[in-house]
Protein backbone atom coordinates (compact mmCIF):
# COMPACT_ATOMS: atom_id res chain seq x y z
CA UNK A 1 0.00 0.00 0.00
CA UNK A 2 1.32 3.15 -0.74
CA UNK A 3 0.53 6.38 0.80
CA UNK A 4 2.34 10.00 0.11
CA UNK A 5 2.11 12.68 3.03
CA UNK A 6 3.12 16.34 2.77
CA UNK A 7 2.97 18.48 5.87
CA UNK A 8 3.27 22.08 6.08
CA UNK A 9 4.13 24.31 8.78
CA UNK A 10 3.67 28.50 8.70
CA UNK A 11 7.51 29.29 9.08
CA UNK A 12 10.13 27.62 7.45
CA UNK A 13 11.65 24.97 7.58
CA UNK A 14 13.52 21.95 7.96
CA UNK A 15 13.09 19.55 5.50
CA UNK A 16 12.67 15.94 6.29
CA UNK A 17 11.71 12.50 4.64
CA UNK A 18 11.15 9.25 6.17
CA UNK A 19 10.44 6.06 3.90
CA UNK A 20 9.20 3.06 6.66
CA UNK A 21 10.04 -0.66 4.99
CA UNK A 22 7.73 -3.29 4.24
CA UNK A 23 4.60 -4.29 2.35
CA UNK A 24 2.80 -1.26 3.98
CA UNK A 25 5.77 1.58 3.21
CA UNK A 26 4.60 4.90 3.85
CA UNK A 27 6.19 7.89 2.27
CA UNK A 28 6.59 11.00 3.81
CA UNK A 29 7.69 14.67 3.72
CA UNK A 30 7.15 16.78 6.37
CA UNK A 31 8.14 20.56 6.57
CA UNK A 32 9.67 21.33 10.63
CA UNK A 33 9.40 24.98 11.98
CA UNK A 34 8.75 26.90 14.75
CA UNK A 35 4.64 27.52 14.69
CA UNK A 36 2.67 30.23 16.89
CA UNK A 37 1.23 28.32 20.31
CA UNK A 38 -2.46 29.23 19.04
CA UNK A 39 -2.16 27.73 15.29
CA UNK A 40 -4.69 26.05 14.27
CA UNK A 41 -3.58 22.53 12.73
CA UNK A 42 -5.77 20.50 10.22
CA UNK A 43 -5.27 17.54 8.00
CA UNK A 44 -6.44 16.96 4.70
CA UNK A 45 -7.23 13.46 3.63
CA UNK A 46 -7.31 12.66 -0.49
CA UNK A 47 -6.92 10.42 -2.86
CA UNK A 48 -4.70 12.52 -5.61
CA UNK A 49 -1.33 10.24 -5.49
CA UNK A 50 0.13 11.13 -7.93
CA UNK A 51 3.11 13.59 -8.00
CA UNK A 52 1.64 15.82 -10.56
CA UNK A 53 -1.32 16.34 -8.49
CA UNK A 54 0.43 16.72 -5.03
CA UNK A 55 2.67 18.92 -6.78
CA UNK A 56 -0.69 21.16 -7.10
CA UNK A 57 -2.10 20.74 -4.10
CA UNK A 58 0.96 21.22 -2.26
CA UNK A 59 1.34 24.73 -4.07
CA UNK A 60 -2.24 25.70 -3.01
CA UNK A 61 -1.56 24.64 0.65
CA UNK A 62 1.38 27.09 0.56
CA UNK A 63 0.04 29.48 -0.94
CA UNK A 64 -3.43 29.12 1.78
CA UNK A 65 -0.21 28.95 4.43
CA UNK A 66 1.24 32.27 3.16
CA UNK A 67 -1.68 33.97 3.32
CA UNK A 68 -3.39 32.46 6.42
CA UNK A 69 0.05 31.88 8.78
CA UNK A 70 -1.69 31.00 11.97
CA UNK A 71 -3.49 28.26 9.92
CA UNK A 72 -1.29 24.71 9.44
CA UNK A 73 -2.41 21.71 6.45
CA UNK A 74 -1.16 18.68 5.95
CA UNK A 75 -1.90 16.99 3.23
CA UNK A 76 -1.77 12.50 3.28
CA UNK A 77 -2.98 10.49 -0.29
CA UNK A 78 -4.08 6.86 -0.56
CA UNK A 79 -4.72 5.52 -3.97
CA UNK A 80 -8.18 4.22 -5.36
CA UNK A 81 -10.36 1.75 -3.65
CA UNK A 82 -7.39 1.49 -0.61
CA UNK A 83 -8.57 5.51 -0.10
CA UNK A 84 -11.91 4.98 0.48
CA UNK A 85 -11.65 2.32 2.84
CA UNK A 86 -9.04 4.21 4.85
CA UNK A 87 -11.85 6.78 5.20
CA UNK A 88 -14.55 4.54 6.21
CA UNK A 89 -12.54 3.24 8.88
CA UNK A 90 -11.25 6.58 10.40
CA UNK A 91 -14.87 8.15 10.05
CA UNK A 92 -16.14 4.97 11.79
CA UNK A 93 -13.81 4.82 14.44
CA UNK A 94 -13.93 9.01 15.00
CA UNK A 95 -11.00 9.63 13.91
CA UNK A 96 -11.45 11.36 10.62
CA UNK A 97 -9.35 14.24 9.43
CA UNK A 98 -10.44 17.65 9.06
CA UNK A 99 -11.00 17.82 5.33
CA UNK A 100 -10.86 14.83 2.66
CA UNK A 101 -12.24 13.95 -0.86
CA UNK A 102 -15.77 12.24 -1.41
CA UNK A 103 -17.26 10.76 -4.46
CA UNK A 104 -21.21 10.39 -4.72
CA UNK A 105 -21.22 6.99 -3.13
CA UNK A 106 -19.12 8.17 0.20
CA UNK A 107 -21.80 11.08 0.46
CA UNK A 108 -24.98 9.06 0.51
CA UNK A 109 -23.16 7.23 3.37
CA UNK A 110 -21.55 9.44 5.36
CA UNK A 111 -23.98 12.32 5.15
CA UNK A 112 -26.74 10.04 6.32
CA UNK A 113 -24.66 9.61 9.55
CA UNK A 114 -24.16 13.22 10.09
CA UNK A 115 -20.57 13.26 9.34
CA UNK A 116 -20.45 16.03 6.38
CA UNK A 117 -20.43 19.45 7.90
CA UNK A 118 -22.57 21.92 5.48
CA UNK A 119 -20.25 24.28 3.37
CA UNK A 120 -23.87 26.33 1.58
CA UNK A 121 -22.41 29.46 4.10
CA UNK A 122 -19.22 29.65 1.49
CA UNK A 123 -18.83 32.52 -0.85
CA UNK A 124 -17.55 30.18 -2.93
CA UNK A 125 -20.91 28.64 -3.81
CA UNK A 126 -22.65 31.31 -6.17
CA UNK A 127 -19.62 30.69 -8.64
CA UNK A 128 -20.80 27.36 -9.42
CA UNK A 129 -22.83 26.89 -12.65
CA UNK A 130 -26.60 25.78 -12.33
CA UNK A 131 -25.70 22.24 -13.34
CA UNK A 132 -23.08 21.66 -10.52
CA UNK A 133 -25.51 23.06 -8.04
CA UNK A 134 -28.05 20.74 -9.16
CA UNK A 135 -25.55 17.60 -8.01
CA UNK A 136 -24.16 19.83 -4.48
CA UNK A 137 -27.38 20.79 -3.28
CA UNK A 138 -29.03 18.57 -0.60
CA UNK A 139 -32.53 19.66 0.61
CA UNK A 140 -31.16 23.36 0.89
CA UNK A 141 -27.40 22.17 2.54
CA UNK A 142 -24.22 21.67 0.72
CA UNK A 143 -21.79 18.94 2.19
CA UNK A 144 -19.21 19.20 -0.79
CA UNK A 145 -18.00 21.71 -3.08
CA UNK A 146 -16.09 20.09 -6.34
CA UNK A 147 -12.67 21.06 -7.78
CA UNK A 148 -13.14 19.78 -11.50
CA UNK A 149 -15.36 18.22 -14.04
CA UNK A 150 -13.66 14.87 -14.79
CA UNK A 151 -14.88 13.29 -18.57
CA UNK A 152 -14.67 9.82 -19.78
CA UNK A 153 -13.78 9.50 -23.12
CA UNK A 154 -12.46 6.99 -25.94
CA UNK A 155 -8.49 7.36 -26.71
CA UNK A 156 -7.43 6.57 -29.88
CA UNK A 157 -4.30 6.27 -31.45
CA UNK A 158 -3.97 8.02 -34.59
CA UNK A 159 -0.88 6.62 -36.05
CA UNK A 160 -2.20 2.87 -36.09
CA UNK A 161 -5.78 4.52 -37.32
CA UNK A 162 -4.12 5.92 -40.30
CA UNK A 163 -1.75 2.79 -40.52
CA UNK A 164 -5.00 0.76 -41.05
CA UNK A 165 -6.58 3.33 -43.28
CA UNK A 166 -8.96 3.79 -40.20
CA UNK A 167 -10.50 6.58 -38.65
CA UNK A 168 -11.57 7.98 -35.69
CA UNK A 169 -15.05 6.14 -35.36
CA UNK A 170 -18.22 9.13 -35.15
CA UNK A 171 -21.16 6.88 -34.29
CA UNK A 172 -21.85 3.13 -32.64
CA UNK A 173 -22.12 1.49 -35.98
CA UNK A 174 -18.81 3.65 -37.37
CA UNK A 175 -17.26 1.96 -33.99
CA UNK A 176 -18.09 -1.54 -34.70
CA UNK A 177 -17.06 -1.29 -38.27
CA UNK A 178 -13.35 -0.35 -36.74
CA UNK A 179 -13.18 -2.80 -33.95
CA UNK A 180 -14.52 -5.47 -36.38
CA UNK A 181 -11.77 -4.58 -38.96
CA UNK A 182 -9.08 -4.75 -36.11
CA UNK A 183 -10.28 -8.27 -34.79
CA UNK A 184 -9.69 -9.23 -38.32
CA UNK A 185 -6.72 -8.28 -38.29
CA UNK A 186 -5.70 -10.47 -35.41
CA UNK A 187 -5.59 -7.07 -32.76
CA UNK A 188 -8.00 -6.97 -30.08
CA UNK A 189 -9.25 -3.27 -30.81
CA UNK A 190 -10.44 -1.54 -27.22
CA UNK A 191 -8.24 -1.97 -23.98
CA UNK A 192 -10.66 -1.87 -20.89
CA UNK A 193 -10.04 -1.88 -17.39
CA UNK A 194 -11.99 -3.67 -14.42
CA UNK A 195 -13.18 -0.16 -12.82
CA UNK A 196 -14.32 2.46 -15.02
CA UNK A 197 -14.44 1.06 -18.53
CA UNK A 198 -17.73 -0.64 -19.12
CA UNK A 199 -19.44 1.21 -16.56
CA UNK A 200 -19.30 4.49 -18.34
CA UNK A 201 -20.61 2.87 -21.78
CA UNK A 202 -23.88 1.57 -19.88
CA UNK A 203 -24.74 4.91 -17.55
CA UNK A 204 -24.10 6.67 -20.74
CA UNK A 205 -25.70 4.36 -23.57
CA UNK A 206 -28.44 3.99 -20.42
CA UNK A 207 -29.57 7.29 -19.44
CA UNK A 208 -28.59 9.26 -22.57
CA UNK A 209 -32.10 9.79 -23.56
CA UNK A 210 -33.47 10.91 -20.17
CA UNK A 211 -30.78 13.83 -20.02
CA UNK A 212 -31.62 15.15 -23.54
CA UNK A 213 -35.36 14.69 -22.17
CA UNK A 214 -35.40 16.47 -18.48
CA UNK A 215 -36.65 14.15 -17.34
CA UNK A 216 -33.28 13.45 -14.23
CA UNK A 217 -35.97 14.07 -11.88
CA UNK A 218 -38.32 11.85 -12.15
CA UNK A 219 -36.74 8.99 -13.41
CA UNK A 220 -33.97 9.57 -10.55
CA UNK A 221 -37.03 9.77 -8.27
CA UNK A 222 -38.51 6.78 -9.36
CA UNK A 223 -35.33 5.13 -8.91
CA UNK A 224 -34.58 5.85 -5.14
CA UNK A 225 -38.16 4.69 -4.32
CA UNK A 226 -37.72 1.58 -5.51
CA UNK A 227 -40.78 1.98 -8.54
CA UNK A 228 -38.05 1.30 -11.41
CA UNK A 229 -35.01 -0.71 -11.43
CA UNK A 230 -31.75 -0.18 -13.10
CA UNK A 231 -31.78 -2.64 -15.30
CA UNK A 232 -34.49 -1.20 -16.83
CA UNK A 233 -32.20 1.82 -18.19
CA UNK A 234 -28.72 0.16 -17.91
CA UNK A 235 -29.66 -3.02 -19.92
CA UNK A 236 -28.77 -1.91 -23.19
CA UNK A 237 -25.48 0.05 -22.36
CA UNK A 238 -24.28 -3.21 -20.31
CA UNK A 239 -25.47 -5.47 -23.24
CA UNK A 240 -23.25 -3.44 -25.60
CA UNK A 241 -20.57 -4.14 -23.03
CA UNK A 242 -21.54 -7.72 -23.19
CA UNK A 243 -21.70 -7.82 -26.73
CA UNK A 244 -17.82 -6.54 -27.22
CA UNK A 245 -17.15 -8.80 -25.13
CA UNK A 246 -18.00 -11.63 -26.63
CA UNK A 247 -17.03 -10.17 -30.35
CA UNK A 248 -13.30 -10.25 -28.61
CA UNK A 249 -13.55 -6.32 -28.74
CA UNK A 250 -12.94 -6.11 -25.29
CA UNK A 251 -9.98 -9.13 -23.90
CA UNK A 252 -12.32 -9.60 -20.51
CA UNK A 253 -10.13 -12.20 -19.27
CA UNK A 254 -7.08 -9.54 -19.43
CA UNK A 255 -9.74 -6.55 -18.41
CA UNK A 256 -10.87 -8.19 -15.11
CA UNK A 257 -7.17 -7.67 -13.86
CA UNK A 258 -6.53 -4.61 -15.33
CA UNK A 259 -6.55 -1.38 -13.21
CA UNK A 260 -7.49 1.97 -14.55
CA UNK A 261 -5.38 5.03 -15.67
CA UNK A 262 -2.79 2.57 -14.50
CA UNK A 263 -2.18 -0.83 -16.02
CA UNK A 264 -4.50 0.53 -18.96
CA UNK A 265 -2.44 3.15 -19.75
CA UNK A 266 0.64 0.99 -19.93
CA UNK A 267 -1.06 -1.01 -22.22
CA UNK A 268 -2.23 1.72 -24.51
CA UNK A 269 1.63 3.59 -25.13
CA UNK A 270 2.84 -0.24 -26.07
CA UNK A 271 0.93 1.29 -29.12
CA UNK A 272 -0.94 -2.08 -30.21
CA UNK A 273 -4.17 -1.27 -29.99
CA UNK A 274 -6.40 1.56 -31.58
CA UNK A 275 -8.62 2.46 -28.64
CA UNK A 276 -8.49 2.63 -24.89
CA UNK A 277 -11.56 3.04 -22.50
CA UNK A 278 -10.89 5.54 -19.16
CA UNK A 279 -10.82 8.66 -17.63
CA UNK A 280 -9.51 11.54 -19.95
CA UNK A 281 -8.11 12.93 -16.69
CA UNK A 282 -5.11 10.88 -17.52
CA UNK A 283 -4.36 12.26 -20.31
CA UNK A 284 -1.21 14.22 -19.35
CA UNK A 285 0.15 11.28 -17.73
CA UNK A 286 -0.20 9.06 -21.06
CA UNK A 287 1.43 11.50 -22.68
CA UNK A 288 4.46 11.65 -20.27
CA UNK A 289 4.56 8.40 -20.81
CA UNK A 290 5.98 9.00 -24.49
CA UNK A 291 3.59 6.70 -26.12
CA UNK A 292 5.79 7.19 -29.57
CA UNK A 293 2.26 8.10 -31.40
CA UNK A 294 0.03 10.69 -31.40
CA UNK A 295 -3.53 10.16 -29.74
CA UNK A 296 -6.56 11.93 -29.34
CA UNK A 297 -9.41 11.71 -26.47
CA UNK A 298 -13.19 11.78 -28.39
CA UNK A 299 -16.68 11.07 -27.15
CA UNK A 300 -17.41 7.59 -26.43
CA UNK A 301 -19.34 7.20 -30.13
CA UNK A 302 -22.40 4.71 -28.28
CA UNK A 303 -25.16 6.70 -30.18
CA UNK A 304 -26.72 5.18 -33.48
CA UNK A 305 -26.57 9.02 -34.45
CA UNK A 306 -23.20 10.32 -32.86
CA UNK A 307 -21.17 9.88 -29.42
CA UNK A 308 -21.64 11.40 -25.86
CA UNK A 309 -19.50 12.08 -22.60
CA UNK A 310 -19.45 10.68 -19.42
CA UNK A 311 -19.06 13.70 -16.88
CA UNK A 312 -18.92 13.82 -12.98
CA UNK A 313 -18.36 16.75 -10.42
CA UNK A 314 -14.89 15.23 -9.10
CA UNK A 315 -11.89 15.67 -6.75
CA UNK A 316 -15.21 16.96 -4.35
CA UNK A 317 -14.08 18.05 -0.55
CA UNK A 318 -16.09 17.94 2.16
CA UNK A 319 -15.25 18.90 5.48
CA UNK A 320 -15.45 16.79 9.46
CA UNK A 321 -18.88 17.99 11.09
CA UNK A 322 -17.31 16.95 14.13
CA UNK A 323 -13.43 18.51 13.29
CA UNK A 324 -12.34 20.55 16.38
CA UNK A 325 -10.92 23.11 13.65
CA UNK A 326 -14.24 23.52 11.64
CA UNK A 327 -13.80 26.96 10.77
CA UNK A 328 -9.92 26.91 9.83
CA UNK A 329 -10.91 23.47 7.54
CA UNK A 330 -13.88 25.61 5.65
CA UNK A 331 -11.62 28.83 5.84
CA UNK A 332 -9.14 26.01 3.15
CA UNK A 333 -11.68 24.73 1.35
CA UNK A 334 -12.97 28.30 0.59
CA UNK A 335 -9.51 28.97 -0.82
CA UNK A 336 -8.73 25.70 -2.45
CA UNK A 337 -12.14 26.23 -4.67
CA UNK A 338 -10.86 30.08 -5.72
CA UNK A 339 -11.19 30.74 -9.30
CA UNK A 340 -7.52 30.65 -9.81
CA UNK A 341 -6.97 27.69 -7.94
CA UNK A 342 -9.73 25.89 -9.51
CA UNK A 343 -8.47 26.79 -13.26
CA UNK A 344 -5.08 25.64 -12.30
CA UNK A 345 -6.12 22.55 -10.27
CA UNK A 346 -8.59 21.37 -13.92
CA UNK A 347 -5.94 22.39 -16.05
CA UNK A 348 -3.42 20.15 -14.21
CA UNK A 349 -6.37 16.90 -14.35
CA UNK A 350 -7.05 17.39 -17.88
CA UNK A 351 -11.02 18.35 -16.95
CA UNK A 352 -13.60 21.03 -16.85
CA UNK A 353 -13.79 24.12 -14.25
CA UNK A 354 -17.41 23.55 -12.31
CA UNK A 355 -17.81 27.54 -12.42
CA UNK A 356 -19.56 30.09 -14.42
CA UNK A 357 -17.53 31.01 -17.30
CA UNK A 358 -14.82 28.20 -16.43
CA UNK A 359 -12.47 27.24 -19.22
CA UNK A 360 -11.65 23.72 -19.64
CA UNK A 361 -7.91 22.32 -19.67
CA UNK A 362 -5.65 23.24 -22.44
CA UNK A 363 -4.96 19.86 -22.70
CA UNK A 364 -4.31 19.34 -26.33
CA UNK A 365 -5.11 15.56 -26.72
CA UNK A 366 -8.62 16.25 -24.51
CA UNK A 367 -9.51 19.09 -27.13
CA UNK A 368 -12.19 16.61 -29.29
CA UNK A 369 -14.20 16.72 -26.12
CA UNK A 370 -14.84 20.52 -25.49
CA UNK A 371 -17.40 20.25 -28.23
CA UNK A 372 -19.54 17.57 -26.96
CA UNK A 373 -19.45 19.31 -23.27
CA UNK A 374 -20.42 22.54 -24.43
CA UNK A 375 -23.38 21.00 -26.78
CA UNK A 376 -24.56 19.25 -23.65
CA UNK A 377 -24.61 15.58 -25.14
CA UNK A 378 -23.25 14.61 -21.82
CA UNK A 379 -24.84 11.87 -18.51
CA UNK A 380 -23.73 12.39 -15.26
CA UNK A 381 -21.85 9.43 -14.25
CA UNK A 382 -22.89 9.10 -10.79
CA UNK A 383 -26.19 11.81 -10.02
CA UNK A 384 -26.33 13.72 -7.24
CA UNK A 385 -29.89 13.24 -7.33
CA UNK A 386 -29.73 9.68 -7.38
CA UNK A 387 -29.87 8.09 -3.86
CA UNK A 388 -27.93 4.61 -5.00
CA UNK A 389 -24.25 3.94 -4.79
CA UNK A 390 -24.46 3.48 -8.65
CA UNK A 391 -20.73 4.02 -9.22
CA UNK A 392 -19.57 1.01 -6.56
CA UNK A 393 -22.47 -1.25 -8.16
CA UNK A 394 -21.78 -0.66 -11.83
CA UNK A 395 -18.03 -1.29 -11.12
CA UNK A 396 -18.95 -4.23 -9.42
CA UNK A 397 -21.34 -4.94 -12.05
CA UNK A 398 -18.60 -4.40 -14.99
CA UNK A 399 -16.04 -6.93 -13.18
CA UNK A 400 -19.14 -9.78 -13.22
CA UNK A 401 -19.47 -9.45 -16.28
CA UNK A 402 -15.29 -9.32 -17.89
CA UNK A 403 -14.70 -12.61 -15.59
CA UNK A 404 -17.47 -14.39 -17.60
CA UNK A 405 -20.64 -14.14 -15.65
CA UNK A 406 -24.17 -14.16 -18.04
CA UNK A 407 -25.26 -10.44 -18.28
CA UNK A 408 -29.13 -11.63 -17.57
CA UNK A 409 -27.34 -12.72 -14.02
CA UNK A 410 -25.60 -9.71 -13.64
CA UNK A 411 -28.19 -7.25 -14.06
CA UNK A 412 -30.13 -9.46 -11.41
CA UNK A 413 -27.50 -9.12 -9.09
CA UNK A 414 -27.45 -5.60 -9.61
CA UNK A 415 -31.18 -4.87 -8.89
CA UNK A 416 -31.13 -7.26 -6.36
CA UNK A 417 -27.82 -4.75 -4.51
CA UNK A 418 -30.05 -1.36 -5.29
CA UNK A 419 -33.05 -2.83 -3.50
CA UNK A 420 -30.89 -3.87 -0.18
CA UNK A 421 -29.52 0.01 -0.23
CA UNK A 422 -33.27 0.76 0.12
CA UNK A 423 -33.86 -1.04 2.80
CA UNK A 424 -30.93 0.37 4.55
CA UNK A 425 -32.10 3.32 6.92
Amino acid sequence: MKRKKIAGMCSVLLMFSLVLPGCGSKNQVVNYGDAKEEAASITFFGNKYEPENVTVIEEIISDFMSENPEIRVSYESLKGTEYYEALEKRMSAGKGDDVFMVNHDAVLRLGAEGQLADLSELTAISEYTDRMLSQMDREGKIFWVPTTVSAFGLYCNLDLLEKHKQKIPENLSQWEEVCGYFKGQGITPIIANNDISLKTLAIGAGFYPVYQEGRQQEVFSRLNRGEDSLSQYLTEGFSLADRFIRKGYIDGERAVHTKKTSDDLEEFVKGEAPFMLTGAWAAGRTRDMEPGFEFQVVPIPVLENGALMVINADTRLSVNAHSKNEAAAKKFVEYFTQRENIQKFADQQSSFSPLKEGSPSSREEIQPLIACYQSGRTVIGADGMLNLPIWDLTAQASEKLLAGEALDSVLDWMDQRAEEERSVP
